[in-house]
């Protein structure tokens, strides 16, 4: 591979300056890409693209080998690492994910030359030649330059006059000078990193106390251009970056104001007015100020880490349907039937003496046949997606996604009907899977809640100078069911499905002194004659026709699932089939079963409706 010069991009657990600390593999994704080479983060101006960066994932950290572009600005930035006037490198990532401060994922999307890292382990190490037919390692540096001495005239003055002393020069005791002095840069390299921190603070807190700001201090009269400075800081900042005691005083001041109230809102008002940007060259983060000092503020966090929640319908009422129902191996249902009832020549008779007997007429055969239909959810992901969404495991998610939907169509089905039209392609044919509330009348029971008869039964017309709607509402329900189980078939004791709002009209029943008739599910089931109560707030709304034209309300369905069989070949398996697409560089998913469904006994299922035949309504119709 060419390359101009080698270094450590970052190194994996060390702190920057910024607080980050970046593990291991956190950049793993782009071992042997490249990225482009700029000069100190400064992507406003094409110039300072200096070359290309390529980039070796290793157990340490991101090894960058680079190389120079032939621009007068690559060429500049070539005789600088040559000279070694520059050895720090930095990163631009974004895409951030973060444990804590942990950096564990992230995209770099360039490496930068800069003046000081902010990763202490982010320095060039080696640095290659290209010369006439001959390559060859020019210095390698193992440390990065933590600082750099800045004199100031006087002192570059009196330095001159000390490079003038002969080299010979020798001391009034005859011993010659020694030729190398140790330099202040040279003992802060032979500091620990702690140190090296304590003189950070040291240095930092004297520059305050030695050179307060004063609006009328006689050097800015002067015009001098000359900054001060930390004489180990060699990061450039702006004077706006960062916010200074001054500042802070100034915000706090601010935010006490009746006009403005709060912290923040003071915040963004004094960054407005003084262009305070957030300056991260100094994090290997570097970010393009646009004046939003929100920026300063912590990231935010999930108050419940990994996958989403999923907000969905009422699957309370799916589970116990998909739970009872009768699971048969056979896809292909069919139901027989003999009807006895009331048929004067099935009876027994009496014999008279001498007399003919007589046969017994002919019977009522009842039977329905039900074959099965494919039912199925199908997706796509994108690989990339899987790739990059590392928080939680993207395909389980969206397969129970998928699931859950597959049980709610089918339940929704078995109960109600899909509700499509009968044009779309999409539709699940009420011929296949049966609903119960749209069975035939010989299955299905059909009853109305009659309100106005219970009110005029409990007390004539003045009704409500003794009993509330809602008591109403519930006796009328409990008469209607009640009187409904007489003509009930089915087997075992049946649930009952019912809208919230109905349940709840019957749970708020007061008596005349204000308390309240039924204190729970489980005393309202036992009045009902029910084994148990589930809430489906799918049913709210659902209106069908009749034969005749009238319009019903779904209240309420009562039915032992038990009598209603779920046909399908392997028990009813449902099947999960995957496939890459190659073109479109998707993961495909398909559930798919294939079954069919209906009520297997007759009168074995009650629906609870109301009238709204003179009613408008905009709500879903199926057609009876």
């Amino acid at each position: 591979m060419k390359y101009d010069f080698g270094g450590w991009a970052t190194r994996n657990d060390l702190q920057c300056a910024d607080g980050r600390v970046i593990k291991k593999d956190a950049f793993k994704g782009q071992n042997g890409q490249t990225v482009p080479l700029v000069w100190m983060h400064n992507h406003a101006d094409p110039a300072n693209v200096l070359g290309l960066a390529h980039l070796e994932n290793r157990d340490e950290g991101v090894y960058a080998f680079c190389e120079f572009n032939d621009t007068e600005s690559g060429k500049t930035a070539r005789e600088l690492v040559k000279h070694g006037d520059v050895q720090s490198l930095s990163i631009f990532a974004n895409q951030l994910k973060q444990a804590g401060h942990d950096v564990v994922h992230g995209i770099i999307r360039e490496v930068s030359l800069v003046l000081a890292g902010a990763n202490p382990g982010a320095f060039i190490d080696d640095v290659v030649m290209h010369g006439d037919g001959e390559t060859g390692i020019v210095i390698g540096y193992n440390e990065m330059i933590m600082g750099r001495l800045e004199h100031s005239a006087d002192e570059l003055d009196k330095k001159k006059e000390e490079e003038k002393i002969e080299p010979n020069d020798k001391s009034d005791n005859g011993e010659k000078k020694d030729d190398k002095v140790e330099t202040i840069e040279d003992i802060f390299k032979s500091m620990n990193e702690k140190q090296q921190t304590a003189v950070f603070a040291m240095m930092a807190e004297f520059v305050d106390k030695e050179n307060p700001k004063k609006e009328d201090d006689e050097s800015s009269k002067g015009g001098d251009d000359n900054m001060k400075h930390n004489v180990f800081d060699t990061d450039k900042r702006d004077d706006k970056s960062f916010l200074s005691h001054a500042d802070q005083e100034e915000i706090l001041k601010l935010a006490k104001t009746s006009q403005v109230g709060t912290f923040q809102t003071a915040l963004e008002i004094y960054a407005n007015e003084n262009a305070l940007q957030h300056d991260a060259l100094a994090s290997g983060f570097a970010q393009t100020g646009d004046g939003n000092v929100t920026l300063l503020f912590p990231e935010y966090k999930d108050v419940r880490p990994g996958a989403p929640e999923l907000i969905t319908n009422d699957q309370g009422w799916i589970t116990t349907v998909m739970n009872k129902v009768h699971k048969s191996p056979i896809s292909r249902i069919r139901t027989s039937q003999v009807d006895i009832r009331n048929i004067d020549a099935l009876k027994a008779k009496g014999y008279t003496k001498g007399k003919q007997k007589k046969q017994t007429g002919n019977f009522k055969l009842v039977r329905r046949t039900t074959d099965p239909q494919t039912v199925y959810v199908k997706s796509a992901l994108h690989r990339d997606d899987i790739i990059d969404i590392t928080d939680f495991d993207y395909v389980a998610y969206l397969y129970n996604i998928d699931r859950l939907m597959l049980n709610e169509e089918l339940a929704t089905a078995i109960m109600l009907g899909d509700g499509r039209d009968d044009g779309d392609e999409g539709k699940i044919s009420p011929d296949h899977i049966r609903p119960i509330w749209l069975d035939d009348d010989l299955y299905t029971i059909h009853v109305d809640l009659d309100v106005a008869a219970a009110k005029k039964e409990l007390q004539g017309t003045n009704t409500a100078a003794n009993f509330g709607e809602n008591y109403i509402i519930a006796e009328a329900m409990i008469n209607t069911v009640l009187y409904a189980r007489e003509d009930y078939k089915g087997t075992g004791t049946p649930d009952l499905f019912i809208t919230p709002h109905m349940l709840n009209q019957m749970l708020l029943a007061r008596d005349i002194n204000g308390r309240r008739i039924y204190s729970s599910k489980t005393e309202l089931a036992t009045a009902l004659n029910v084994g148990s109560i589930n809430t489906a707030e799918q049913f709210e709304g659902k209106i069908r026709t009749t034969s005749d034209s009238k319009k019903k309300k779904l209240v309420a369905i009562i039915a032992n699932l038990a009598d209603y069989s779920l046909g399908a070949t392997k028990g009813g398996e449902v099947t999960h089939f995957t496939q890459f697409d190659i073109d479109f560089n998707q993961e495909k998913s398909l559930l798919e079963t294939r079954c069919s469904g209906a009520l297997t006994r007759v009168y074995s299922a009650i629906a609870i409706e109301e009238d709204v035949t003179t009613a408008s309504s905009g709500s879903e119709d199926h057609t009876a």
